[in-house]
């Protein structure tokens, strides 16, 4: 079980009001003073929320800085919208011959693929391959011929990883890729070590829907509230987290209704469509990586699949709302349910 459920005390803090995670639309409980420093910014195509303790204002903010420095690296090598990333460059070269990328590229891609296998599926980098064909913004998505015509390049068995020349090669043509599954966790985790390799004992970071802790706040555990998925702006929740990561995937972070049909960001790998068998999925565990892809995974694999996948990991939980809006928690966490 988690860390912050296995205390009692931290439990008398959430008595009453815990009702469902929703890290997609976490904010930030902590009050700046005079030695906690906390900083916004843009990255990854998200809020990125920086909060931390340091013994001085100047020690705070070169951290802080460094930290939104690797946010950025890591989006200028693995985002999808550059034309100049990586990854990128994978999608546009990979079907005609291997393409040499980096270790850590490489590496992401390897635990994607470790991913798919354990979901059978369910998490699939190659989703993009129909993915690229919606657009949220212009409340526009593919039509059922469109998918028809695109959904055979969906198959995570295409990305084929030559670990030896540290190459990637897609296995047909019209394979594409894309890491939105499992690169802000990475990106969490890794602005974490940032942290902790500077010293940093007490600190939050958040990347959208990915937060990760590094031990309390003040004495007490970080404060996260929770937001209602249908309710917007909406808080319903006080979640305290020390040293720990929560992810959630929703319908409700990118998304248009159209004709009683919501159409959002989640695309389920065996259909083409957004996935509809549930609301939200939130994962806890000990790190961001993992938690941000099961988060996806779950929410395509839906309540029974996506629950005995979780009951089956120790050290993982999952609070899933499901169709109907109603509540489902993981083994782990049903001592804490609200009657």
């Amino acid at each position: 079980i988690p860390a912050f459920w296995r205390c009692q005390k931290l439990w008398d803090l959430i008595r009453g009001s815990l009702t469902f995670l929703a890290a997609g639309c976490l904010s930030i409980g902590s009050a700046v003073q005079a030695e906690w420093s906390e900083v916004k910014a843009t990255s990854m195509g998200t809020e990125i929320v920086v909060s931390l303790w340091a013994p001085t204002a100047e020690d705070a903010s070169v951290v802080t800085k460094a930290v939104i420095a690797e946010m950025n690296r890591i989006d200028r090598i693995m985002s999808s919208y550059k034309p100049s990333s990586e990854l990128s460059i994978v999608n546009d070269q990979a079907a005609q011959h291997p393409v040499k990328v980096s270790t850590e590229l490489y590496a992401l891609i390897e635990r994607a693929q470790d991913f798919s296998e354990l979901t059978n599926g369910a998490f699939d980098i190659t989703y993009a391959s129909v993915g690229y064909l919606y657009d949220f913004r212009k409340k526009k998505h593919p039509e059922e011929d469109e998918i028809k015509q695109y959904l055979p390049a969906v198959n995570y068995r295409y990305v084929q990883l030559d670990a030896d020349n540290g190459t990637v090669e897609f296995g047909r043509k019209g394979v594409r890729i894309d890491l939105g599954g499992i690169a802000k966790g990475h990106a969490v985790d890794r602005s974490i070590e940032i942290l902790q390799q500077a010293g940093i004992k007490h600190a939050m970071v958040t990347a959208g829907g990915d937060t990760r802790v590094l031990g309390d706040h003040k004495g007490r555990p970080w404060s996260v509230a929770i937001q209602d998925p249908v309710k917007k702006n909406d808080p319903v929740a006080l979640i305290p987290l020390v040293d720990e990561a929560i992810s959630t995937s929703g319908d409700y972070e990118r998304f248009y209704d159209e004709g009683g049909i919501r159409y959002h960001h989640i695309i389920d790998p065996e259909t083409g469509d957004s996935a509809r068998k549930v609301k939200s999925v939130s994962i806890i565990g000990p790190a961001s990586t993992t938690t941000d892809a099961l988060s996806t995974s779950l929410f395509v694999m839906g309540l029974d699949s996506g629950m005995a996948l979780i009951n089956s990991m120790p050290g993982y939980e999952a609070i899933i709302v499901d169709a109907q809006n109603e509540l489902k928690y993981s083994k782990g966490l049903q001592q804490f349910k609200l009657k």
